[in-house]
This record gives C-alpha cells, structure tokens and sequence, in this order.
C-alpha cells in the first residue's frame, strides 16, 4: 500500500485527483461541485464539533476580519486570546491556567515535548531527555511528534533524523497480551512502563506520552478503567511527566472537556486541537499545570516555544465561538448521554454482522473494528483493504466515515471511526447508524 492511502494512514500526504471538489456545507452535511450531498459522519477527522457553516461562528469570524486579523503575539495580546485562555482554564480545571496558542495539533504535542524538556531543564535535570510513548499511537506530522509515534510507515522517510523515544505496547482491552485477563490489563500495563523507565533509568526520562482514547492509530481505543491512574502513580514515583495527547479525544468528543476527566486523572502536559476550533480556522493549544508553569516562568520568564501565528488573534476569535456555543447549549452533557444511545444503536444494527468484532468508544467517538473470525478476533487479510472497501461504499451512498487500516500491527487490522458533531439530531445520528450498516454489509458482499 502507498504511504498516501487514506485508509490506514491518520495524515494521508497531499490531494487526490479523484477527490470530489467541496463546494459547500450547512450543518451535518456536505456538498461537492457537482451537486451531491454528503452525510458527514466523522467530522473530517473528528475536527468539525459544530458542524459546518455556523452562523454564530461565522458571524464572529466576519466581525474579527472587520478589526484586524492577527497581532502579532509577542507584541499585543488581544481580548479573542484573553477570552478564549479564560474559557479553557474555565473547561479544563484552574490549575491549567497556562497555555500556548498554536495551528494546530501536530504543533500542540511539539509544544508539550518542549515544554517538557524545558521543566527539566530548569529544574537542573537536564539529563532528562527520552520520551516514552504507545505502540500504535500517532502524536503529529513535525518531526518530535513523528519521533514519538508508533507508525512506521510514515517514519520510514524519516528514520536516523528522529530523537529516539522508547515504546511499550499499545493498551487494548479487545487484543489483550496473550495470557492477561482484561481485568488485569491496566496493572499490567502500568508494570511496563515502570519497567522500561527503569530500564532507561529514572533520571534520563522526560516524560509519558499517551492518547487516553487513541484515534487514528487505533480505531477509537480507550483506556480500560484505572490505566490512566496507575500510570499517573508510576510517572510521580519517578519524576517523569504524564503527557495527555487530546488533539483528537479532547475538547469535549468523548463526552468531557478533557478526556481524562473521564479517569479522574490530571496530567502535567495536554494537547488539543480539532474540536478546540471546530474547523472554521486552524486552532491547537498546549496546555500545562501551573506547577509546571511556576518554574518556567522563575527560570526562563514563560515556555520557550511559539510562532508567528502563536495566538492567532482571527483563531482565538473562532475558538472563543465555538467553546462558548459548546458551553453555552450544554453539548458535552449531550455528547454524553447520546453517545451512549448512539453507540447502543450501532451495536444492535451491527449484531447480526459476523465480521464485526467490536464496537467501542466514549461520547461522540465510536470505533468499529472489522474481523474475518469474530471468535479468534483474527483480522482480514491486509491485501483486502476491506476498511477502504468500507470507506468506498460509504461515499457512494453519501456518507462520510473515517476508515482505518493496520490498526493492530501498522500492517493488519480494520476499523472505521464515527465522529459527528456535538449538536447532530437524533434523526441524523439514526440515518448514520443506518448508512454505516448499509455501506458495511455492500461492502463485504464484494469480499
């Protein structure tokens, strides 16, 4: 398979020339150039929260245009960035009252390496510079993001240029190591990475790097229950940071402002992006404890990474929209309450379908894994390409989802992601659960 194939890569690289050309969207649904509507299911790539061509989004982007597009960050802040910092500190607890303003998510997990290698080096642990990540995980395209993601397909260009980063297997209750009953997995899982970073030793580690529900890398894999407070405990012990990345989980998709609310967790490091600006302008954020920010700002008078378009003032503007909209009409308790029924809905249209294996996720961010055996949970045959079989056949009855491939070892696997927007109606997500069964079945009768 190419690099470039959508169905299995979570950034596939450049345009196609047999896309359909966008033309334009309202709500949940999507319109190309000639004329064909599409449902919009995923959100792109879980990003569109909102749905596309908000007016109130809109009308607060046109009204920031009117004013000025961007100051520049490190001469002006502007009342959008002030805003919008007040609104996260708001959402995801007072001790995350400092942040960077970015473009997007591969520039938020940056920003948290960084951030990371920073803390400790003001704290004289300079010493501390290997990251520990996931298997199966994907982190972001720039390189530090790259050099901590499990995908070796898109590192392969790349190799002998990437920091090096250590790797402890991915935490996944439907595949869990031979011989580890699932209520084990989280002890299990935890008693790994104590051991790699006491392999490495203590003091060269910077931090733990982990998606609390991985997205693109692994069909919507949340942690099971009590991974995330185990791993806190095991990172404490250490002196080793525990980095959340939420670019995709976050932001309210899984039913919380901050995914690991759902664990009861606090991290020292989080990214977010997609639903932070819901599409309308790129928008990611880095956000740290102020513990964290307290020696930052004693040693080196704040973090030590940003850009031109750090707190882009237009960005700030739409993020204060879409956050407000999203508190205002109360859409994370919705996502909550209907993801359950969502997700409930999809397993019984589904139940009658042998190749599908599990149905999984949190709020509005459902996995759907695709099997050949569903008693040994044996994959299909990668060659197959039964999850862009899947993709296809959607398209063609006017649905978007997300399909995945290699989401098991980055060769085998299938699954698909559903990711709609917080405020879709009942009646949307019902034709949703009846097209995703639609474009399975067609697609499987071509197996």
């Amino acid at each position: 398979m190419s690099r470039r194939d959508p169905s299995w890569d979570p950034a596939p690289a450049g345009a196609d020339a047999g896309l359909p050309r966008v033309a334009w969207g309202r709500g949940c649904f999507v319109h190309d150039s000639g004329g064909r509507r599409y449902l919009d299911a995923s959100g792109g790539p879980a990003v569109f929260c909102l749905g596309h061509g908000h007016e109130e989004v809109n009308a607060a982007i046109s009204r920031q245009l009117e004013r000025i597009a961007h100051g520049y960050r490190y001469t002006f802040s502007s009342e959008p960035l002030e805003e919008l910092q007040a609104l996260l500190t708001a959402a995801a607890g007072p001790e995350f009252d400092a942040m960077v303003f970015v473009s997007g998510g591969s520039e938020a997990v940056e920003s948290a390496l960084k951030i990371a290698l920073q803390f400790h080096s003001a704290r004289g642990e300079a010493g501390r510079r290997r990251f520990i990540a996931r298997r199966r995980s994907w982190h972001g395209n720039t390189l530090g993001a790259l050099a901590v993601s499990d995908f070796s397909a898109r590192r392969e260009p790349f190799e002998g240029a990437l920091v090096e980063a250590s790797f402890v297997n991915s935490v996944n209750a439907y595949r869990p190591p031979a011989g580890v009953a699932v209520a084990d997995l989280a002890t299990h899982a935890a008693a790994e990475l104590e051991a790699e970073i006491l392999r490495i030793g203590p003091e060269r580690v910077a931090a733990f790097i982990f998606e609390p529900v991985v997205g693109a890398a692994g069909g919507v894999l949340p942690a099971p229950e009590g991974y995330a407070r185990q791993v806190r405990e095991v990172c404490d012990r250490h002196g080793v940071l525990m980095i959340a990345d939420e670019v995709m989980c976050g932001s309210g998709r899984c039913g919380t402002w901050r995914a690991l609310e759902h664990d009861g967790v606090v991290p020292d490091i989080f990214a977010v992006a997609k639903g932070l600006g819901g599409g309308y302008v790129p928008l990611g954020a880095t956000l740290y404890h102020r513990r964290i920010a307290a020696v930052l700002d004693a040693v080196d008078g704040g973090a030590l990474t940003g850009h031109t378009f750090t707190g882009h003032t237009l960005a700030c503007a739409a993020g204060v929209a879409v956050q407000t909209i999203v508190r205002r009409d109360h859409l994370l308790e919705r996502v909550a309450r209907e993801g359950e029924t969502f997700r409930a809905a999809l397993q019984g249209e589904l139940a009658d379908i042998s190749a599908v294996g599990d149905v999984r996720g949190r709020g509005f961010f459902v996995g759907i894994e695709l099997v050949r055996d569903p008693s040994t949970r044996e994959p299909f045959d990668a060659t197959l390409g039964v999850s862009a079989r899947v993709g296809r056949a959607a398209t063609a009855a006017g649905l978007m989802l997300y399909p995945v491939g290699g989401n098991i070892d980055g060769v085998r696997g299938d699954a698909l992601i559903l990711a709609p927007p917080f405020n879709a109606s009942v009646d949307v997500l019902d034709e949703i659960v009846t097209l995703t069964s639609r474009a399975i079945r067609n697609a499987l009768a071509t197996l």
